[in-house]
């Protein structure tokens, strides 16, 4: 990890106070140091980090402000430690509030994407706030960034066959099974809009299935959409509309994030994991606006924008877990830009009919700091999924709540799964974060691991 964690403090170990706006005098700092913080203009402004120089020069803590309560990023804001303080040993002069989501938001702000020869990060150590488990953010740490590194990757690195070694990768961690059905063999085993999608790619589309766990166990199941890139096809997406289309298999990173956490976690679930593997290319053999394509559910679906496409292969995938009824069923993916007019890049919404689910998750949600909101499956909106052809379209004939006609789409081929909630998320910052750098993000598992693990651990 970029920043390590260590168990105990060693002597030359330096402090780093947390201020809240206008707490300089609780803080706890000796005169000197307050008056440094003074000399500085420093009053615990959200973001900033003030280094404190010693009587022999050297660097003897550091002030990061809090600012007001109802700023910032919570305990997570912690986490621009890990780009603003000097190498070497800290700790926290006193326990935080939430020891473990503060230990954890430095983990996770100290994160570099290395691949292509960017330099690693500082060589930072923190002692372990009393109360913090290191195994546990060490494991969560550790999932966040695999899903940071498979959505940072560029396709050309993490097409469908690199992302389906990236899950055996995974499985072979974990003593997990893992079956792929690829190219004309999905047209055999009936996923037929699996394979229409990914076919005129120059590598075979294809449907990862892993599973782990004890066959008795109650039966979870996540579902990512893996298209590790989307030129739109034919309906084909402008050059702007193109360049973070390395992140379209940003649902399936993420369902493999959480399906990290929940095995390192030996939760007592029989979890299996489907991603619908392929890139959404152009040539001959592309699927058509106009099209009518057949499913494994056996509705048929009128094609009216071939740029629709995350939603055809979920929809497969999602028809194949619910025919074993699972207790949980959840699908992650980057699926509309009309989620990010609504809510923006930061706040997934989620959409679910279970209402016990959906206030589990916001509980959990405000506990880890995982912003999710759910959205509703408003009934009425289904009529604008008519076909005068077919059972469904994949797209309304207007622009309006284009994220809940998504939602609503794939609803349709789930019918047995006891629960069911599905994820929107754009799995990427535009910008710089306390907790995390401009790039790929996981959003919205650690909170599912929290209602998994409260729901059957």
């Amino acid at each position: 990890m970029p920043l390590a964690l260590t168990d105990k403090k060693p002597k030359q170990s330096r402090p780093i106070h947390p201020v809240a706006k206008g707490g300089l005098d609780g803080a706890g700092l000796d005169l000197s140091a307050l008056a440094w913080a003074q000399q500085n203009g420093f009053s615990g402004e959200a973001g900033r980090t003030l280094v404190l120089p010693g009587s022999d020069g050297a660097v003897s803590g550091a002030l990061f402000g809090l600012g007001n309560g109802g700023e910032g990023n919570g305990s997570l804001a912690l986490g621009a430690l890990a780009r603003s303080l000097p190498e070497g040993d800290w700790h926290f002069a006193e326990t935080p509030a939430n020891p473990a989501l503060a230990a954890l938001s430095l983990v996770l702000g100290g994160y570099v994407f290395t691949r292509y020869g960017k330099k690693p990060g500082k060589d930072l150590r923190l002692s372990l706030p009393t109360g913090a488990d290191r195994a546990e953010i060490e494991r969560v740490a550790n999932a966040v960034f695999m899903v940071r590194d498979l959505v940072n990757t560029p396709t050309n690195d993490m097409g469908p066959d690199v992302l389906e070694a990236a899950v055996r990768r995974l499985a072979k961690q974990h003593k997990a099974k893992v079956e792929v059905t690829e190219g004309d063999e999905l047209l055999k085993r009936n996923f037929p809009m699996i394979h229409a999608v990914g076919r005129a790619s120059a590598t075979a589309p294809r449907l990862i299935d892993m599973v782990w766990g004890k066959k008795d166990a109650p039966k979870v199941t996540l579902v990512g959409k893996g298209v590790c890139f989307d030129t739109g096809g034919l309906d084909i997406k402008p050059a702007s509309g193109m360049l973070l289309m390395k992140k379209d298999m940003g649902g399936a990173a993420n369902v493999l994030g959480l399906a990290s956490m929940i095995m390192a976690a030996d939760l007592p679930v029989r979890l299996r994991v489907l991603i619908p593997a392929v890139e959404n290319s152009i040539a001959g053999n592309a699927f058509r606006p106009g099209d009518v394509l057949p499913s494994r559910k056996g509705l048929t679906v009128e094609i009216g924008n071939t740029d629709a496409e995350g939603r055809l292969i979920l929809a497969d995938a999602l028809a194949l877990a619910d025919e074993e009824a699972p207790e949980l069923l959840i699908d992650m993916a980057t699926l509309t830009g009309a989620a990010r007019v609504a809510l923006g890049p930061d706040l997934p919404p989620f959409y679910t009919g279970d209402d016990a689910l959906a206030a589990e998750l916001a509980t959990a949600a405000v506990e880890v700091e995982d912003p999710i909101w759910r959205m509703p499956l408003w009934k009425p909106y289904d009529a604008k999924l008519s076909s005068k052809v077919a059972d469904i379209n994949n797209v309304t004939t207007d622009s309006f709540a284009g994220s809940i006609t998504a939602a609503l789409f794939l609803q349709r081929f789930v019918e047995k799964a006891k629960s069911w909630a599905h994820f929107d998320i754009f799995a990427w910052n535009p910008n710089d974060r306390p907790y995390g750098p401009v790039g790929g993000e996981a959003q919205a598992i650690r909170a599912l691991e929290r209602v998994i693990a409260a729901r059957f651990g």
